[in-house]
């Protein structure tokens, strides 16, 4: 299952997330007993089997990509797991058209992992997002061991860098970086 879809991710030429990085997801989604999940970046299904791994039997995954060929890959994914359709609700659009038309407040886990340019836009739509307890999730976030370098000033790794501090000074938020994959943000709502 995770291997087909980490090889139709590699046809596709989009990164997935690595088997740490999904790993962690899968707990955090378990932890907070998870029953409605946002994912920005569908990319080929494997942070969403991650994600449904650790997910209530009955919760839907909401996974957001302007690509359309990333969503049939995942929908690929996601039945050769097993995964009912009922689970799965695949929005095919750019995040930030779509994630303000979702419910405040009515999530349990918010994983971005898609355009780093827009992390900033998608943070401040995720902590809307989230119920108090529920848990944000950037992956990325040391952007190839870029962000902690202070030489490093590209627009890129300075929009990440901004992002890590946002999370770490808003006071809604709890946070902690992990440092499995290239970076796993973590925070919980407060």
């Amino acid at each position: 299952m995770l291997l087909g879809a980490r090889e139709r991710a590699a046809q596709l030429g989009c990164t997935p997330v690595t088997p740490g990085v999904g790993a962690v997801l899968a707990v955090l989604a378990a932890t907070v007993s998870a029953r409605a999940v946002v994912e920005v970046g569908t990319g080929a299904g494997v942070s969403g089997l991650y994600l449904l791994r650790g997910m209530a039997p009955d919760a839907v995954l909401t996974t957001i990509d302007v690509e359309v060929e990333h969503q049939r890959a995942a929908r690929e994914a996601f039945a050769d797991e097993g995964v009912r359709p009922t689970r799965t609700r695949l929005i095919a659009g750019r995040a930030l058209d779509v994630l303000p038309r979702l419910t405040d407040g009515g999530y349990d886990l918010v994983l971005v992992d898609a355009d780093p340019e827009n992390y900033p836009a998608y943070l401040d739509q995720a902590v809307r997002l989230l119920r108090p307890g529920g848990v944000l999730a950037i992956d990325d976030a040391l952007w190839q061991d870029r962000v902690a370098d202070p030489a490093k000033r590209d627009e890129l790794t300075t929009t990440i860098r901004e992002v890590g501090r946002a999370v770490r000074d808003d006071d809604r938020l709890l946070p902690a970086l992990l440092p499995t994959g290239d970076g796993l943000l973590v925070a919980v709502r407060r």
